[in-house]
C-alpha cells in the first residue's frame, strides 16, 4: 500500500513526505501525538495570543533555497528575534555585544575594552566565550572571565546540569561575543514566522493526495523489527522507511538509554498589556528556570494579557517528559553509536532529525538535511 512510511510528524518528516508524495510515492506518516509538527507545534491560547507549546521556535536561514521552499507553504511575518539576559539586576541586549559592553560598565572601561576586541577580532566576528578565555590579552582575559560568569556558566549548568568544559564545543559555541553592535539574536539573510504559524505550514506541507497522516499513534502499534527485517501491519515492509524518532526506542533501549534534558514548560496569563523588555530575557544567575518567553511580542494580538512561558530545565525520563536536548558529551556519543552501527545492519532504514541523529539542528538545518536525505534516497 505504501512506498514509504515515515515515522514522526515533525518538521523532519513533513519535509521528507512532501517531498515524495509530490514524485508519486504512496506515504504514511505514523505520529505518536495528536497533532503535527513536532516541537514546533503552535496554537492559538485562550487570550487570544499564539503560543509555541514546546517553547520559542525561531525561523532563520542564509539559505535561499530553504527560503523559497518552504515560501511554498506559507506566507511570512517579518521577525527579527531580540533576547535580554539579566545582569545584576538589568536586562541587557544578547548575544553579548559592543552595545552591551555600554550598559554594563563605565564608558571608559567600555571603550578600553572595545579596543581590544577590534585589535584582535575583525569586525562583525562571533567569538565563543571558551575561545576568548583563551585570550593573552588581559583586558580580553577580564571580559572572559566577566562575560563567563554573569552569563554563560550557571546558565550553562542549569540547562545541562553539567559544567561549560563537560559539554562539546559544538554547544558552548553558541554562545558567543559578538564584536558588532546588532542586538538581533540571529544575524541571517532571511527572518521570519510563519504568518499562520508553524502547524498551518506543515499542515499544508502534509496536505497531499499521496499522504496518509496516523495521530496519536505509536510507530510501534503497527510496526515491529524483528532481526533484521521491517514488519508493518504484520507484514514484512521492504521498502523505504524513515525514522524520526529516538533511536535508542527503535532498538528497545538494547544498549540503554540515551540521555537527554528536558524542559518543564509553565505557561502564565498576566493581566498586563508587555510584561517584559524583550520577546525573551535570559536569567542566567537568579531563579530555577532559565529563561521567559512573551509570546505577544513574537505574534502580536490585541489584547490587554499577555501570555508568558518560564523554561525550567529538569533531568529526562522517559514516559513522563519530553526529550528536548541530546546531551553532547563523549559518554553520550559513545552510547549513540552502537545504535548507530546497529541501525547500518538495515538497508531500508534511514534516521533523520534532531532525536533520531542525536544531534542538534535549527529548523533550517533539519529542513536541508532534510531535502539532503530525499535527494539521496530518490
Amino acid at each position: 500500500m505504501f512506498d514509504v512510511v515515515i515515522i514522526g510528524a515533525g518538521m523532519a518528516g513533513a519535509v521528507l513526505a512532501e517531498r515524495f508524495a509530490a514524485s508519486g510515492k504512496k506515504v504514511l506518516v505514523i505520529e505518536r501525538r495528536q497533532h503535527v509538527a513536532g516541537n514546533c507545534y503552535d496554537e492559538v491560547d485562550g487570550n487570544g495570543i499564539l503560543i509555541h507549546k514546546y517553547g520559542p521556535h525561531l525561523f532563520h536561514t542564509d539559505d535561499a533555497q530553504i527560503w523559497e521552499y518552504l515560501s511554498r507553504f506559507t506566507d511570512w511575518q517579518i521577525y527579527h528575534h531580540r533576547v535580554k539576559a539579566v545582569i545584576d539586576g538589568k536586562p541587557v541586549p544578547i548575544p553579548f555585544n559592543l552595545n552591551t559592553l555600554r550598559e554594563v560598565f563605565p564608558s571608559s572601561l567600555a571603550d578600553k575594552l572595545e579596543a581590544a576586541l577590534l585589535r584582535n577580532f575583525d569586525y562583525g566576528k562571533k567569538v565563543p566565550i571558551l575561545e576568548l578565555k583563551k585570550s593573552a590579552d588581559t583586558d580580553l582575559q577580564f571580559l572572559a572571565d566577566f562575560v563567563y560568569e554573569k552569563i554563560f556558566l550557571h546558565y550553562t549548568e542549569k540547562q545541562w546540569n553539567l559544567l561549560p568544559d563537560k559539554i562539546s564545543g559544538a554547544v558552548t559555541a553558541r554562545v558567543p561575543i559578538f564584536v558588532g553592535r546588532d542586538d538581533r539574536y540571529f544575524n541571517d539573510r532571511f527572518q521570519a514566522l510563519p504568518k499562520r504559524g508553524y502547524t498551518a505550514l506543515v499542515k499544508n506541507m502534509l496536505a497531499h493526495k499521496n499522504i496518509k497522516l496516523l495521530l496519536n499513534t505509536d510507530f510501534k502499534e503497527v510496526m515491529e523489527l524483528r532481526g533484521e527485517q521491517t514488519y508493518l501491519f504484520r507484514k514484512k515492509f521492504k521498502r523505504r522507511l524513515i525514522y524520526t524518532g529516538q533511536l535508542d526506542e527503535l532498538f528497545d533501549k538494547k544498549f540503554g538509554e540515551l540521555p537527554y534534558r528536558s524542559v518543564d514548560m509553565k505557561f502564565e496569563t498576566i493581566d498586563v498589556e508587555n510584561f517584559q523588555a524583550a520577546p525573551t530575557v535570559n536569567y542566567p544567575n537568579n531563579y530555577d528556570f532559565t529563561r521567559i518567553t512573551e509570546f505577544k511580542q513574537i505574534h502580536p494580538a490585541q489584547t490587554s494579557r499577555t501570555t508568558i512561558l518560564k523554561e525550567y530545565p529538569q533531568e529526562y525520563v522517559g514516559g513522563q517528559n519530553e526529550p528536548y536536548y541530546p546531551i553532547f558529551t563523549d559518554e553520550a556519543q559513545a552510547a549513540y553509536e552502537k545504535y548507530s552501527a546497529e541501525l547500518a545492519k538495515f538497508q531500508n532504514i534511514t534516521a533523520v532529525g534532531r532525536l533520531a541523529e542525536y544531534r542538534y539542528y535549527d529548523i533550517d538545518d533539519v529542513i536541508k538535511r532534510a531535502l539532503e536525505v530525499f535527494d539521496a534516497l530518490n
